[in-house]
């Protein structure tokens, strides 16, 4: 249901006491729009002084599932009275159902757990060079990785070391060698970019960060062809773009591409705890020893009691069909703001889309802020856009409701 009329308005209160302390006491690494969140359910929050508001962008797909799904509440809740954490130092009776389980959907043999989106993409990193020195033969120090110009795979420090965004870049050096970029969406370049010692290519089956941007068709089985045919790994970071998101368990599945190995995270947490995971064939994470690669906290058992819920809710199908179904809605909606003046493109797939503002309409951090001042929460990125991403729980009603409000942003 749509909150009661009235928008929102300047932080006071509540409000603005929270937001005051939080800018003194804590490092400004993001800039989040003043909003005070105290609850949330399904695509609603409510914030401290009790305005709602739509979530349109679901903790960047953290939230398929929706705020305070009950299943996945009530998985956690009943594993907290059971055991939390083990670390890897011994079994736990929930690890091997959640290893095989998430193998199953992926159509994959092993997994490798791990927390957040940025440690799966290290492992994967990780995982590829010694796979390219113990099996392809690669010299020792020589493996190359091949990565997408304005990819984002998270905030390390090898991995912004072949970001191509300034910001996460700047006064972090020095960086960590062995990645080349090429710009995404052309096989050609990436095809020459191949050599004896590349042992990967890298990519977002969509580049979320940067906007939301799809590929050309046929880009993901062209670099699927070329990996294959050049003895090179194709790694999928489906952080993002995975579990459910575009309408498809993967994006990759929308061209029937199987990568060597997919990077998750977000949605497979539920929202609730840090999940994420590296899947891949016997051949390629049977190259790690005891010792090598490791997480106190990856796998543990509250972990995998809410990963295997999210796994089993994902091998219904409901959800995907639920994102590709409003997506088309979505998308048809947003394709009629486009040439109009206010909207110069509309990109995406299933329910995530970016949205470029025209620069005559305000930057994306205005619109984002215009938006929560009427009840939806939207994010930008890149100055001119912003990213649409509701829950895959979200009602025809609401979705419609908050476009209502984008369409009203635009038209002021």
């Amino acid at each position: 249901m749509a909150p009661e009329a009235g928008s929102p308005g300047a932080p006071v209160g509540a409000s603005g006491h929270a937001i005051a302390s939080a800018e003194a006491h804590s490092a400004h690494n993001y800039h989040p729009l003043p909003v005070v969140v105290a609850t949330a359910e399904g695509a609603w929050v409510t914030d401290v002084e009790g305005r709602r508001y739509l979530d349109m962008l679901a903790g960047y797909s953290a939230l398929n599932f929706g705020h305070l799904n009950p299943r996945l509440i009530g998985a956690a809740k009943a594993q907290l009275d059971r055991v939390t954490l083990t670390s890897r130092a011994f079994h736990h009776d929930r690890f091997a159902e959640f290893c095989t389980r998430l193998a199953e959907l992926c159509g994959m043999e092993m997994v490798l757990p791990m927390n957040t989106g940025a440690e799966a993409v290290e492992t994967a990193v990780k995982t590829a060079r010694k796979w390219g020195y113990r099996v392809k033969g690669v010299p020792d120090g020589r493996a190359k990785i091949i990565v997408a110009a304005n990819n984002f795979h998270g905030r390390t420090t090898t991995v912004i070391s072949f970001s191509t965004d300034p910001e996460a870049r700047a006064d972090f050096g020095p960086y960590t060698p062995g990645f080349e970029i090429v710009p995404y969406g052309d096989l050609t370049a990436l095809e020459a970019a191949v050599t004896e010692n590349t042992v990967a290519v890298l990519l977002e089956p969509i580049q979320g960060e940067a906007g939301v941007l799809v590929p050309p068709p046929e880009y993901l089985a062209g670099v699927r062809r070329v990996t294959r045919e050049r003895n090179v790994l194709f790694i999928a970071d489906e952080i993002q773009s995975g579990l459910g998101r575009t309408g498809r368990t993967f994006a990759c599945d929308h061209e029937d591409v199987v990568p060597d190995m997919y990077v998750l995270g977000k949605a497979l947490g539920g929202g609730v705890v840090p999940v994420s995971a590296v899947v891949s064939s016997r051949e390629v994470l049977g190259v790690f020893r005891p010792g090598e690669h490791g997480s106190t906290f990856g796998g543990n058992p509250l972990a995998c009691a809410v990963a295997l819920e999210v796994i089993a809710m994902l091998r219904t199908g409901e959800y995907q069909r639920r994102a590709a179904e409003l997506g088309e809605r979505l998308h048809y909606e947003l394709g009629l703001l486009v040439g109009g003046g206010a909207v110069e493109a509309v990109r995406g797939r299933g329910l995530w889309a970016g949205v470029d503002i025209a620069p005559s309409h305000g930057t994306g951090r205005q619109i984002s802020e215009r938006l929560m001042a009427r009840g939806v929460l939207v994010k930008d990125t890149h100055a001119s856009t912003i990213r649409l991403a509701p829950p895959l729980v979200i009602g025809e009603d609401d979705l419609e409701w908050g476009l209502d409000r984008l369409r009203a942003v635009l038209a002021d």
